[in-house]
């Protein structure tokens, strides 16, 4: 009995370990798992294909579906903005790659909220068994266990992860609220500051230290013009061509 029971609890270890390490996301600061799929532009070695540039990986639930399909011809309309930001966009589901193609045939012949017919430029994943999705955590069982969250991933030049964000199967996102996002992430890394809450682009931002001393305001008066403070802690920066 005493052994039964040692083997037991050896196997409920080892079962936990491994539920651990299959259900751990990709975390912020990590690398972008790599792997390569068919897409509706044919095969994709992800990030490494995209290079140099931004990257988000976008996951919806399934093919054909209406909050889907404002989501990807919202990301159509946007992609000039996107690529001007050195982003590129990859979309992915459990749907295969036919059934991709089908659906990008129909959304290019919609003209939605006015904008015109869109072509849809961005490759759709074939993840139809299901391997990038678990890679990427974007199933989720209470949910579903074969169909994607709507996840985005936002990852760096270098294919490190800066940004992960779940939405609920119900809820499109706020495309803006991607872009905005990428915009502070690029903004904070370029000139080494931060961004307050509510932040967007062209808004003041702000410094995590004392921007200058007593002295070094004596010699060059013009840096009272170009930061405030709120109380003691909070410093900012006035952006210039505001």
């Amino acid at each position: 009995m005493k052994r039964l029971s040692v083997s037991l609890l050896l196997m409920l270890f080892v079962a936990s370990v491994t539920f651990a390490q299959t259900s751990q996301i990709p975390l912020i600061g990590s690398k972008a798992p790599s792997f390569t799929a068919q897409t509706t532009q044919g095969e994709l070695n992800f990030p490494a294909d995209f290079g140099s540039h931004w990257k988000i990986l976008f996951s919806h639930p399934k093919d054909f579906t209406p909050v889907c399909s404002t989501e990807i011809l919202e990301l159509a309309y946007m992609q000039k903005e996107l690529e001007a930001m050195n982003v590129r966009v990859a979309v992915i589901s459990t749907d295969n790659v036919s059934q991709h193609k089908m659906w990008v045939a129909h959304l290019e012949e919609l003209d939605y909220k006015n904008h015109g017919q869109q072509k849809i430029n961005f490759p759709l994943i074939d993840d139809s068994k299901m391997l990038v999705s678990k890679e990427y955590g974007m199933l989720h069982s209470p949910t579903s266990t074969s169909r994607d969250i709507r996840g985005v991933y936002i990852i760096d030049p270098n294919n490190v992860v800066r940004s992960i964000n779940f939405y609920p199967v119900e809820v499109g996102r706020n495309l803006v609220e991607i872009e905005r996002i990428v915009s502070a992430l690029q903004t904070t890394e370029q000139e080494m500051v931060l961004t307050p809450a509510n932040w967007n682009s062209g808004d003041d931002v702000m410094v995590p230290y004392l921007p200058y001393r007593q002295e070094e305001l004596a010699d060059n008066p013009s840096l009272e013009n170009e930061y405030y403070n709120v109380g003691n802690r909070m410093w900012f920066k006035k952006v210039k061509d505001k």
